[in-house]
């Protein structure tokens, strides 16, 4: 017998609470989807069971972890999957990008609803939680984001109304919730944006008037995977602890090589439709002639290279091979590959396929890819490294649960002190 919980058996507890207008306007649905809904035999759909249940029972998930975590501006789950592997618990998701939320809840499931744009959440819809995730958009205060916006004549940082704020939507919650931790990830820049100004708003905001511990630091992850690519790290926490990045155990610059994360071409790659879809094929498991650049293209990137070559530049392509470590994978490489171009010997050379750019962020072959090439670019792009994640909430969970223990004492210590 079936013992899970059945969305109509929600839905029928909600109508006797609610009429369909309110439990339309709680889901963001119309009335007549609901209305809908109820003739159906089956009810709703089973993604929508964590929604009713937090509109039935309450807000707060039941613990199954050792701490609770909420996940913001959440990609395709990578900085999730590392708190994860240390014994977290998902509590909340935001994503706005409806490609991304499709990678993400076909790795993650619908264990709870993911919200879009989380300046339209309101903070009492959040659950509570002992962390909390956000790697903010960074397009605002990256080099190649700041160019670009400088050369459209658009505002960037700050005063991008459109991304640059919404770490202030990260702060907000910070506020009302006072989680335990924090992470937040952003592009190497935002230290130097406008001369220091914006991090150092930053830095204010989180340690002065909302009272964390912090602890910046820049990780390149070279050696977790074999690409150069630095990031920011704000670790806080809401009470003084013993946390350092002492403890963060980098890896050997070279521990690490594109060979490890090429397709080998050699036969030993055990095709599987799910893992590798269209990237590779025949017996061999050769790339797709798709990925190779066309004559066009390579003369191109080619030429381009050579004219700033002339002039005593570095602007081009980035050429690797099997013993190479990579630059950093952009969003932008969908366009043309250049930043990582793979030597093929005799002929032009190619792209790495979207396997090869989950491998490279630390992504394991488990891990689904359902969309398009050009979608999977940009996300893994986007995305942070997973096993660098790894190792942040390895170090950050002792001091966690330290908090979690604390409090607790304090609740059985102090029971009516706890009481707002």
């Amino acid at each position: 017998m079936d013992s899970r919980v059945k969305p109509r058996d929600l839905l029928a507890l909600a109508l006797d609470r609610y009429s369909p207008a309110d439990i339309a306007k709680k889901l963001k649905v119309t009335p007549k989807t609901v209305r809908n809904w109820e003739v159906k035999e089956d009810g709703p759909p089973e993604y929508r069971i964590p929604q009713l249940q937090r509109m039935l029972f309450g807000n707060e998930a039941p613990r199954t972890g050792d701490f609770t975590f909420i996940d913001l501006f959440a990609g395709i789950g990578g900085v999730r999957m590392g708190f994860e592997k240390n014994g977290g618990q998902c509590v909340f998701t935001s994503e706005w990008d409806k490609y991304a939320v499709k990678t993400y809840c076909e790795n993650f499931g619908t264990d709870h609803p993911v919200e879009g744009d989380i300046t339209k959440v309101h903070v009492d819809d959040i659950p509570s939680h002992d962390v909390l995730l956000a790697g903010f958009p960074c397009q605002p205060f990256s080099i190649a984001g700041v160019s670009k916006k400088n050369s459209l004549g658009r505002l960037h940082g700050f005063e991008d109304k459109t991304q640059g704020t919404l770490f202030f939507d990260v702060a907000r919650i910070i506020k009302e919730k006072r989680p335990k931790a924090f992470l937040l990830e952003n592009v190497k820049n935002l230290m130097s944006h406008d001369k220091g100004q914006t991090f150092k708003v930053i830095q204010e905001t989180l340690r002065d008037e909302l009272g964390y511990v912090i602890f910046p630091m820049v990780v390149d992850a070279k050696g977790f995977v074999p690409q150069h690519r630095e990031r920011i790290y704000i670790v806080g926490f809401s009470e003084e602890t013993d946390f350092s990045w002492d403890a963060f155990k980098k890896r050997k610059p070279d521990a690490k090589c594109m060979g490890d994360i090429l397709h080998p071409q050699d036969g030993t790659e055990e095709f599987t439709e799910e893992l590798y879809k269209d990237f590779i094929k025949g017996s061999q498991g050769k790339v797709n002639d798709k990925y190779i650049l066309s004559d066009k293209l390579w003369m191109y990137l080619y030429n381009y290279a050579a004219k700033h070559k002339a002039k005593g530049n570095g602007f081009g392509y980035g050429m690797v091979t099997k013993k190479s470590t990579s630059r950093t994978l952009s969003a932008r490489y969908y366009k043309d590959g250049s930043e990582i171009l793979v030597n093929r010997g005799k002929g032009n050379p190619r792209r790495l396929t979207p396997r090869e750019c989950a491998r490279l962020m630390g992504y394991p072959d488990t891990f689904k890819i359902p969309v398009s090439d050009t979608q999977s670019y940009k996300q893994f792009g986007n995305s942070v490294v997973m096993p660098v994640i790894n190792e942040i909430a390895r170090i950050m969970k002792p001091h966690i649960m330290t908090l979690i223990d604390e409090e607790e004492t304090n609740v059985h210590q102090y029971p009516l002190k706890m009481v707002k």
